[in-house]
C-alpha cells in the first residue's frame, strides 16, 4: 500500500492517479471535500496533517511508501505561522509516523525555494544567469521569505529521519504547471494570462510540467536504487516571465499582456498592498517577495534526476498547450479583460 499526503493539491491529485492506473493500493489523507474527479479506487482518510496520532495509525503494517506531498504556499504576512505548523510540524510528524515502521520508503515534495537564494560566487550562464544545483547551502544569515524558511525547516526534519535511518528521498519543483483549480497554487498564473491583464513584472520563471514531477517520483520511489538523504531538483525550463505570459495566453486564445511593470514600481505597489492589508485584514494581492520574486536571474538544473532516472522533460509549449484544453473543460472565470 502507498499513502499520500496532500492527495487534493495539484502535484498530490496526478500522483494519485498515476498510483492507481499502476494497480497500487493507495490510501490518501485529506481536509474538506474530496474532489468529484478524483482518482477512483483511492482510499480516502478524512484528517489533520497536525494529528500525529493519526499519521501513524495511517501507517499500517502494508504501507511500503509514503509520498508527503501535503505543504502551505503563501507569501502573505499573515501566514507565517501556518506555514511553520504545515511544512514544518507537519513534516516532522509524518517522519516520525515513518521511523516507526521501519522499511518504509518516504518520497518528501520540498521546494526549490528550499535552497535559497543564489550564493556568492555561484556559477553563471553566459546570458548572467545564475546555476542552482541541489549542492546549494542555506544561508543563515540571509534574510528569506517564510516560505522558503519552511520549506528548508522541512527538509531539515527530513534529514533528521534519515540521519535516525529513514529511508527518504525529497525532490525541489519549480513553479508545478498543470490544468488544477484556476485559485490555487500555480494555476493561479494560467488565471492570470486567462483575465488578460495588462501588466507583467520582468525577471525569470523556472517551470515543469506536473505531469514530469509524478514521473519523476515514482521513478525514484520505485524503479531507481537511489541513495537515502538525496535530493533532486525538478524543474524543465527556464523563461522571462513576459514571454511565459505571452505564450500563455496564445495558448488560451487570449490577449498577452504588454506592459512590464518597473521595479520602482512594483515597489511602491507591494508598500501600498501592505498598508491595505493591514488596515482591512485582507490578503495582500502583492507582496515584497512575489515583487521581488525573479529579479535575481536564476536556473534551476536538472541535470542531477536526468541521470539518475534518465527521463526528460516536457518542453514549456507543450505544456501550455495541455493545460489550456485541461483548463477550457472546467467551470469558466470572469475573464477580467484589462482589470490591471
Amino acid at each position: 500500500m502507498v499513502f499520500v499526503t496532500g492527495g487534493t493539491g495539484l502535484i498530490g491529485s496526478f500522483l494519485l492517479r498515476a498510483l492507481r492506473a499502476r494497480g497500487l493500493v493507495v490510501r490518501a489523507l485529506h481536509r474538506g471535500v474530496v474532489p468529484a474527479d478524483a482518482a477512483p479506487g483511492v482510499e480516502w482518510l478524512p484528517g489533520d496533517l497536525l494529528d500525529t496520532e493519526q499519521l501513524r495509525a495511517a501507517l499500517t503494517p502494508d504501507v511500503t511508501h509514503v509520498f508527503h506531498c501535503a505543504g502551505l504556499v503563501s507569501y502573505a504576512p499573515q501566514d507565517e505561522n501556518a506555514l511553520l505548523a504545515v511544512n514544518v510540524q507537519g513534516t516532522a510528524g509524518m517522519v516520525d509516523a515513518c521511523l516507526e515502521r521501519p522499511g518504509i520508503r518516504l518520497v518528501h515534495v520540498s521546494s526549490v525555494a528550499a535552497l535559497g537564494s543564489p550564493a556568492a560566487g555561484a556559477p553563471r550562464r553566459a546570458d548572467g544567469a545564475v546555476v542552482v544545483t541541489e549542492a546549494a547551502t542555506w544561508d543563515l544569515g540571509a534574510a528569506h521569505p517564510a516560505y522558503a524558511t519552511s520549506k528548508y525547516l522541512g527538509e531539515l526534519e527530513v534529514w533528521r529521519g534519515v540521519a535516525e535511518g529513514l529511508n527518504a528521498v525529497m525532490v525541489n519543483p519549480s513553479v508545478v504547471l498543470g490544468p488544477g483549480d484556476w485559485s490555487r497554487s500555480s494555476t493561479r498564473l494560467l488565471r492570470y494570462a486567462h483575465q488578460q491583464h495588462r501588466f507583467y513584472t520582468r525577471g525569470l520563471i523556472n517551470l515543469v510540467d506536473v505531469r514530469d514531477v509524478v514521473a519523476q517520483l515514482l521513478a525514484l520511489a520505485f524503479a531507481q536504487p537511489v541513495r537515502s538523504g538525496e535530493r533532486y531538483i525538478l524543474s524543465a525550463e527556464t523563461v522571462p516571465l513576459g514571454e511565459f505570459f505571452g505564450a500563455a495566453a496564445a495558448a488560451m486564445q487570449r490577449r498577452p499582456p504588454t506592459m512590464a511593470v518597473p521595479d520602482w514600481a512594483a515597489e511602491v505597489i507591494w508598500r501600498l498592498e501592505h498598508a491595505r492589508a493591514v488596515l482591512t485584514g485582507a490578503r495582500p494581492l502583492i507582496t515584497r517577495d512575489t515583487a521581488r520574486a525573479g529579479r535575481e536571474p536564476v536556473v534551476y538544473s536538472h541535470d542531477k534526476v536526468q541521470s539518475a532516472t534518465g527521463l526528460a522533460f516536457r518542453p514549456l509549449a507543450d505544456t501550455l498547450t495541455w493545460c489550456a484544453a485541461g483548463l477550457a473543460e472546467k467551470a469558466p472565470i470572469s475573464d477580467g479583460a484589462a482589470v490591471s
